[in-house]
């Protein structure tokens, strides 16, 4: 057994080293988060749509790089959960995006925690929500930069077809 867990250790030191690359975000898929954010409701304004994509995207990169993502996710998920890094797994991501968010002023908009398969040890997955102001969840976009590796995944939560999500007004660590 011991010899498993040396040889599993071992690998990781070496695969580790090999960081995904987030890439920075192309005016397209800003243009397009924006667009998505702005179509919630028609009292949202282009440009606090576009400053709220901007500002996704560059927390999402500075995460990635805190967080030094590999490849595959569940591969990033093995590293934390066997203490070889601090951070990375889902909900380390939705945590600290709903944080940063939640700090900033932005009058059209609300986050929210979101998770799905919740209490399930081994599909649990957890993302931040973005809705307009007194809007449903299920109204809003999800926004998931670990599915991708710290590249942001986001969508219409209605659109979303790999998982069902559900608020998580708490969420019990």
């Amino acid at each position: 057994m011991h010899r498993i867990f040396l040889k599993l250790f071992f690998l990781s030191f070496f695969i580790y080293g090999c960081a995904v690359k987030v890439k920075p975000p192309n005016e397209i898929r800003l243009h397009k988060l924006a667009k998505i954010l702005q179509s919630m409701s028609t009292t949202i304004s282009s440009k606090e749509a576009n400053k709220l994509a901007k500002d996704i995207f560059q927390k999402t990169q500075s995460l990635a790089r805190d967080f030094k993502m590999t490849y595959p996710p569940q591969y990033n998920n093995f590293l934390v959960n066997i203490g070889f890094k601090k951070k990375g797994l889902c909900y380390h991501w939705a945590d600290d995006l709903y944080v940063y968010f939640k700090q900033k002023t932005y009058p059209s908009f609300e986050f929210h925690l979101i998770g799905a398969n919740i209490g399930k040890y081994w599909t649990e997955h957890n993302a931040m929500a973005i809705t307009a102001k007194g809007m449903t969840v299920h109204s809003g976009v999800v926004t998931d930069p670990w599915r991708n590796s710290g590249n942001l995944y986001f969508s219409k939560i209605k659109s979303d077809s790999k998982y069902i999500w559900k608020h998580r007004p708490k969420r019990e660590y």
